[in-house]
């Protein structure tokens, strides 16, 4: 399992980059952040800063 960013709710606030472990968060052209689902550790602790709930396990 893994974690998704829904794209139509994230602000682009960055919160979740910082805080994974394995680094697999990183921003596209827009601000907005995408999770390289092959190197997430289904941690979770992206989705619990993100201040919108936009992070959800896959």
């Amino acid at each position: 399992m893994a974690h998704r960013i829904n794209d139509d709710e994230c602000i682009a606030c960055g919160a979740c980059e910082p805080v994974c472990p394995v680094e697999c968060i990183s921003a596209k052209d827009d601000d907005k952040r995408i999770i390289a689902e092959a190197d997430c550790i289904d941690c979770g602790a992206c989705a619990e800063v993100c201040p919108v709930d936009c992070i959800a396990q896959i």
